[in-house]
């Protein structure tokens, strides 16, 4: 799954992406309102951190600017506890739930998941079929024919971005910021070796490499 963080507080921002990156998310970042109500309005994303005072436009304009266009991505909102800012305010501009700086992260991953599972029991199934493979992006776990296959987080986290657009070409660059995040700043070949494993665990003709276009999931047979 996909998280965007708005948050100016830089430290903060990173200490937290590398946090739910750990815990298997993709997780984009961005320091300022106006860049964070572009990302959410033109990126596919599961959940919005959004802290409310940032430059350029606030939380609470860049919640209701969503809502407004008809964007119902789940959004938690950090807030400081100073007067001038009013969680519920959040709540009225269309924010799902809200945290007071400072948090335990913790309580964020928990509030994170919570979101998250709301949102998946409200939209389409989790679970792709494809042929033999079945995969459920919620419960993350993959299966060929009856039986697991076990996955790292990372190896997951590739596999759905293929399985996602299952039939189409996927960019490496694209699978790269969905799952390392637009921060990552390794070998871009680094796609290249968890297709291989993916390939060597599922199955050697399930990703078909086009060549300088990047990569396909064919539905086994």
């Amino acid at each position: 799954m996909r998280l965007l963080i708005v948050e100016d507080e830089k430290r903060l921002a990173l200490s937290l992406a590398k946090g739910l990156t750990a815990e298997g998310y993709a997780v984009d970042v961005v320091h300022d309102g106006t860049d964070g109500l572009h990302r959410a309005s033109e990126g596919a994303y599961d959940l919005v951190i959004l802290d409310i005072m940032l430059p350029g436009m606030n939380g609470y304009r860049v919640c209701s600017t969503l809502r407004a266009a008809g964007n119902d991505v789940p959004i938690l909102m950090l807030t400081a506890k100073d007067g001038e800012y009013d969680e519920a305010e959040g709540l009225d501009t269309g924010a799902d739930d809200y945290l007071t700086k400072p948090f335990s992260y913790v309580v964020l991953v928990a509030r994170v998941k919570a979101l998250l599972r709301r949102r998946g029991n409200a939209g389409p199934s989790p679970v792709h079929v494809l042929g033999d493979l079945k995969v459920d992006t919620a419960a993350r776990r993959v299966f060929r024919d009856e039986d697991e296959v076990t996955l790292t987080a990372k190896e997951f986290a590739v596999l759905e971005q293929l399985v996602l657009r299952a039939g189409e070409v996927v960019s490496k660059g694209d699978i790269l910021e969905h799952v390392w995040d637009f921060a990552y700043e390794g070998d871009p070949n680094i796609v290249e070796v968890y297709v291989s494993t993916l390939r060597r665990k599922l199955g050697a003709r399930l990703i078909t490499t086009v060549r300088g276009a990047g990569y396909r999931l064919e539905a086994p047979r």
